[in-house]
């Protein structure tokens, strides 16, 4: 019969027995937003192995793609800071091939957002990812938030104050003297916009009159 997929149809259900599930073994993102996911690597490694395993290969066969460009301007204490971010978002769809020449399509969403130009990779390399745990039905790691807790009854996050990363980058007093020591104005304020956020309130005053006293010479 034209239609009959009995091939693919064993196959992914070999692959569905093997594959029960998967942990979130990584950290992905930084402070309050950061969150546990699993690797894409170790989620290509399991299924290149059974996929293979099963005569079945996945072939990516159409990408549409969007992608939103924010640019704006942040005030520093030593002035204006250009910023952008790129978030782009796909929507993919891929051929999942057996051996007898049987297929059918999967499909796949995912987005990324970079200051630069890896958005892209990183919306297609979850897109790929989610179509295949998505499409074996493979759990992983606990069960969501989604799935036992309403949004309405999750606590909003109270608001911190912003204190400087002293944990991350330690900004001592030598370094201080040593972006001071320069007579290149350009150079003080360039370290001094990189290394706003984690230095201290007595710091900054120093820098600021330093930038003043070269200013007016």
């Amino acid at each position: 019969m034209e239609n009959n997929k009995s091939n693919i149809a064993k196959a992914i259900l070999n692959v569905m027995k093997a594959v029960k599930g998967m942990e979130k073994n990584s950290k992905v993102g930084t402070g309050r937003n950061s969150y546990d996911g699993t690797k894409d690597s170790d989620v290509k490694e399991i299924f290149n192995y059974e996929l293979e395993k099963n005569k079945l290969s996945i072939l990516p066969i159409e990408i549409e793609e969007s992608t939103e460009i924010s640019r704006w301007e942040e005030m520093t204490d030593y002035g204006k800071k250009q910023k952008q971010s790129i978030f782009t978002k796909v929507k993919t769809k891929y051929l999942l091939l057996h051996e007898s020449g049987e297929s059918i399509i999967i499909a796949g969403y995912g987005h990324g957002v970079d200051t630069q130009d890896k958005g892209a990779g990183k919306a297609t390399t979850y897109a790929l990812k989610n179509a295949l745990l998505y499409s074996f039905l493979t759990p992983v790691g606990k069960i969501d938030d989604t799935d036992r807790t309403h949004s309405d009854d999750i606590e909003l996050p109270k608001k911190e104050k912003k204190q400087a990363k002293s944990k991350e980058i330690e900004l001592t007093d030598k370094l201080v003297d040593q972006i001071l020591s320069s007579t290149d104005l350009k150079k003080i304020k360039d370290n001094a916009n990189y290394f706003a956020k984690v230095m201290s309130p007595d710091q900054k005053t120093r820098v600021k009159n330093r930038i003043k006293e070269l200013t007016t010479k």
